[in-house]
């Protein structure tokens, strides 16, 4: 790979480090990593567009390297790679600084291939394609099959809050669809956050959930973290009904285990790694009872009676 990168790139490597599929190496005091292109080929022109307009408002996203063709994808054994330059990358973000870049960047027209927000049907097919796994490749996994049925339960309980909010009211469109993020982990990385692979357009709770969820389940004992910091966001932000509800349904959708769940069907987990988030499925079932409390402080969204009766 070292002789592929300084071919097309025109630059010397002195020392290049592999890990899970990133190859990463230092080069005029900057770092790059030379990545597996894990989007749809159609998405690239919006991703590019999203990292010039981010970089016009002074927000440091990676640069995006052009290769010796002129291109941005170098194509290594038919799969496509993209080189990627940032500095700090352990340069950390928090709930603050997610509700502030989110905000400089918002989608105002609809047809962008980086949209998302058609969450409940997204789910339904994933989880129709689970339940299809299991029954055909999860006999030999016993940790995901004593599991799997509680989180397919918790994540329906999501489809059906999002599905009833649709069918009962009209969004009106206060609602700003802000840059957001297939994934945010803790600690909130820029090597992560500001990677434009991970780019997408949605509503800016989903990131706020997402990283609400990665605070729990990073530690052991991560309870009052998250709570105290699910409150801070909902002192210093104001939502529509929408957003609310919204944030919830997304707190109840079961991520932080189907992101594992599918690393170990791909085989590169082992499904110990399951046992974890299993033992913490009474603490978070807590945490969503005194989330919908919180929530309800400011909105008057629906309850879901197994877990705040």
């Amino acid at each position: 790979m070292k002789e592929t990168i300084e071919y097309y790139y025109n630059i010397d490597i002195d020392n290049l480090e592999e890990k899970e599929g990133k190859y990463h190496f230092k080069y005029q005091n900057r770092e790059f990593f030379f990545i597996f292109y894990n989007r749809n080929l159609e998405e690239l022109d919006d991703i590019l567009l999203c990292v010039k307009n981010m970089k016009e408002k002074g927000i440091d996203v990676h640069d995006v390297i052009l290769n010796r063709n002129g291109s941005f994808l170098t194509k290594v054994n038919d799969y496509n790679y993209i080189l990627l330059s940032l500095n700090n990358i352990a340069e950390t973000y928090d709930i603050f600084d997610i509700v502030n870049i989110s905000e400089k960047l918002v989608l105002n027209y609809s047809n962008s291939k980086l949209y998302r927000n058609n969450w409940a049907n997204l789910w339904s097919q994933k989880i129709d394609y689970f339940e299809y796994q299991i029954r055909e490749l999860g006999l030999d996994k016993n940790v995901v099959k004593d599991s799997f049925s509680y989180y397919v339960g918790l994540a329906e309980n999501a489809i059906s809050y999002v599905h009833k909010f649709n069918n009962n009211f009209i969004n009106s469109n206060n609602s700003k669809i802000v840059l957001s993020h297939r994934r945010v982990f803790y600690p909130n990385y820029k090597l992560n956050f500001m990677n434009p692979l991970s780019f997408i357009f949605d509503l800016e709770v989903r990131d706020i959930a997402e990283y609400l969820k990665a605070i729990f389940f990073s530690e052991d004992d991560m309870y009052e973290e998250t709570i105290s910091e699910l409150k801070y966001y909902l002192k210093v932000k104001t939502l529509t009904f929408y957003e609310y509800s919204m944030l919830y349904a997304r707190l109840l959708y079961p991520s932080y285990y189907f992101d594992v769940y599918e690393e170990i069907m791909n085989k590169d987990r082992n499904e110990e790694d399951l046992i974890k988030i299993v033992k913490k499925s009474d603490l978070y079932e807590s945490f969503l009872k005194k989330a919908y409390l919180e929530i309800t402080k400011y909105a008057a969204i629906d309850k879901i009676n197994w877990l705040t009766d």
